[in-house]
């Protein structure tokens, strides 16, 4: 069992910046793919980002590349979304996903642990 508790979310003006954590209990933590999806009032929960256990392979949906950045500490239990450039449509609570794996996933029905969530507002 994998329990994860997301912080960091909050209100930011537009071109700002937020770096959301998501800390996780167990000592398994390195075994664990993890992923960044986010769901806005009216929509589906979309995928945002995905590491591999090791923290050697990301990947990113188009609309964040280069402007959110995905990492990991394995010793901290800790995954981490910095997020630049933020823009008004980055507005969702943003959760973060694991599951056992080598490698990095991006469908949501792919993890089995999920985090309560953390809410982004960017204002215009």
């Amino acid at each position: 069992q994998v329990q994860l508790v997301e912080s960091g979310g909050g209100l930011e003006q537009a071109g700002g910046s937020l770096r959301l954590s998501c800390a996780a209990s167990g000592r398994t933590f390195s075994s664990y793919a993890m992923g960044w999806f986010r769901q806005a009032p009216g929509k589906e929960r979309e995928f945002v980002a995905a590491i591999s256990r090791s923290g050697g392979i990301t990947y990113y949906t188009d609309s964040v590349k280069g402007r959110f950045t995905i990492s990991r500490v394995n010793a901290k239990n800790t995954v981490y979304l910095q997020m630049n450039s933020l823009k008004p449509e980055d507005t969702a609570v943003y959760y973060c996903a694991a599951r056992s794996g080598s490698y990095y996933y991006i469908q949501s029905q792919d993890y089995n642990y999920w985090g309560q969530g953390t809410q982004v507002t960017v204002s215009s």
